[in-house]
């Protein structure tokens, strides 16, 4: 391995001289395949932000994922199933067991999820193996329903659920230390308290964009009056609502990205080119080698065989994709 070009020139510089020797062994140094496996980026992230689709209407679009390791109730349930809605952000919290089969988690999807919305178009998730075994994709091809998994090593496409989740556990967490007792018995109420909350990226708590309005709670009995909305009225105030909530939402991407792109470098293949691929280890996994933390930081070369999208390719003998 060796040191860098502008230190391999300086050692070198002291004992041999030709023309072009800089520019030499900076080429040498860059085409060493070694150096390439091993050695620690220092460069902003290839490949400029990619926002997620804006659904075009209320649950058609969402995302899951489970807490856990969670005490265990009375009722011996230590997760929770957290389903959140992309466009109004109203979410779901389902407590379950991390043991439940698959066959009982789908059954509570249709009682929880379907029975209250419908069949969503797709679903983003980890990859959780309840996720991604064979009975849960074959329940959802014949609903019709697209499953969107995360790419490996980038868990930010489920950044919606990762939020939420972190503000459930938050609520939890509080009411707990306040009042004690199981964290099941507030779940119910944590849930309440979120969809009923404004989310800076709609501009309205996910209640009202849900349902029109805010629910009535006891803090707010003076703030709300009932509204006899009837026939063509309901109909264009509720696409009225959805109309602004796409486009806040479609701001705040704008500025998410604006401000990512400011930390990554836009960057292109072509088919044919060869290309490492960065295989960072995750804690106690051991992947291409039982060598550990010394397992090299990428491997290949590969050929690019051809683009998917933006920032993805397919790799040869290698059904994986990079960004």
């Amino acid at each position: 391995m060796h040191p860098g070009g502008d230190k391999m020139y300086q050692n070198l510089n002291e004992r041999y001289r030709w023309a072009g020797m800089k520019k030499d062994i900076s080429d040498y140094v860059a085409r060493c395949l070694t150096c390439q496996q091993v050695k620690a980026e220092h460069q902003h992230p290839s490949g400029l932000f990619q926002p997620i689709r804006i659904p075009e209407w209320k649950w058609d679009r969402i995302t899951m994922d489970f807490v856990t390791g969670l005490p265990l109730t009375p009722s011996k349930k230590d997760s929770v199933w957290v389903i959140v809605d992309r466009l109004t952000k109203s979410a779901h919290f389902i407590p379950v067991r991390t043991n439940y089969t698959v066959d009982k988690l789908a059954k509570l999807y249709i009682s929880e999820i379907v029975r209250l919305h419908g069949v969503p178009l797709s679903i983003i998730s980890d990859r959780d193996p309840k996720l991604t075994s064979r009975f849960w994709q074959a329940l959802h091809d014949a609903l019709g329903t697209s499953l969107n998994f995360s790419t490996a090593f980038h868990p930010q496409t489920d950044g919606q659920s990762e939020r939420v989740i972190q503000i459930l556990e938050d609520m939890l967490r509080g009411c707990v230390i306040d009042f004690r007792g199981s964290w099941e018995e507030f779940l119910p109420l944590a849930e309440f308290a979120y969809n009923n909350s404004y989310q800076a990226s709609i501009r309205m708590a996910p209640y009202e964009a849900l349902y029109g309005r805010k629910c009535r709670t006891p803090i707010c009995w003076t703030e709300l009056y009932d509204r006899k909305i009837l026939g063509p009225e309901l109909i264009q105030e509720t696409e009225n609502t959805v109309r602004l909530i796409r486009d806040r939402l479609k701001q705040a991407f704008d500025r998410q990205k604006s401000y990512a792109d400011r930390r990554r470098k836009d960057i292109e293949f072509a088919v044919g080119d060869q290309v490492f691929l960065k295989v960072s280890p995750w804690k106690k996994v051991l992947r291409f080698g039982r060598k550990g933390k010394l397992s090299p930081r990428f491997i290949g070369p590969y050929r690019i065989l051809e683009r998917v999208g933006t920032t993805i390719y397919k790799l040869q003998s290698f059904h994986l994709t990079i960004i």
